[in-house]
């Protein structure tokens, strides 16, 4: 039996397609597996890493670990005692007064990567708080929160609530809030006034911790 020749080109080009949306499908198939191996490595370079593993210093040179502030809301803030947002103090102390025996903690970390607006010691930062906001939450020693020495705890909240344009932080008092369970779940630009944050600290007050049981 002989086939036309139309027919013939009608077979082969119908052939040709077949094959060419078979290697399209392949192709993307191929690209979906590669980016879903990406965000898996996403996933697990993310829960590799929590909150309460990380230690840091306190003015007085005392390391501290982040898991003494297990099961509270923590609100963690980049601090400058010369810069224009530095009366958010007085603010981020009231909100610690009213709300630190409902388990809230405020968590200070001095900073002079911005306009050099943190040059003091460890004690005249101390100092300075107390007798200007009456400051009572905690304060740490002075890290940076940018660059190739930025602390392990601000590499990890960066990469869990990145900023906009960037990860990095833009300026003082910046806020990242986070949950009875050690999740970082919001991030507040410098102009967000203390107060502001209220709604949202209450939200996750009324939210109980999760208790995870120790395997014998």
């Amino acid at each position: 039996m002989k086939i036309p020749n139309k027919s013939l080109t009608k077979l082969f080009m119908l052939s040709n397609n077949l094959i060419q949306k078979n290697m399209k499908l392949n192709i993307v198939s191929i690209f979906i597996s590669i980016l879903s191996v990406f965000s898996l490595h996403a996933q697990e370079s993310k829960t590799s890493e929590n909150f309460y593993q990380f230690k840091a210093k306190s003015l007085k040179g005392k390391e501290i670990s982040m898991k003494k502030y297990e099961g509270k809301v923590v609100l963690i803030v980049n601090t400058a005692s010369k810069c224009g947002f530095t009366p958010q103090y007085k603010g981020l102390e009231e909100l610690y007064k009213k709300y630190s025996d409902k388990g809230l903690v405020i968590l200070g970390f001095p900073c002079n990567q911005f306009a050099n607006q943190e040059p003091g010691t460890e004690a005249e930062i101390g100092e300075f708080c107390t007798l200007n906001y009456g400051v009572t939450f905690p304060l740490f020693s002075k890290i940076d929160v940018n660059g190739k020495n930025t602390h392990p705890l601000y590499k990890y909240l960066k990469s869990e609530l990145p900023g906009t344009l960037g990860n990095d932080i833009k300026w003082n008092f910046t806020k990242f809030l986070l949950d009875r369970n050690g999740n970082p779940v919001k991030r507040f630009g410098s102009s967000t006034k203390p107060e502001e944050i209220t709604e949202d600290i209450e939200k996750l007050l009324s939210q109980p911790a999760v208790k995870i049981k120790k395997s014998n």
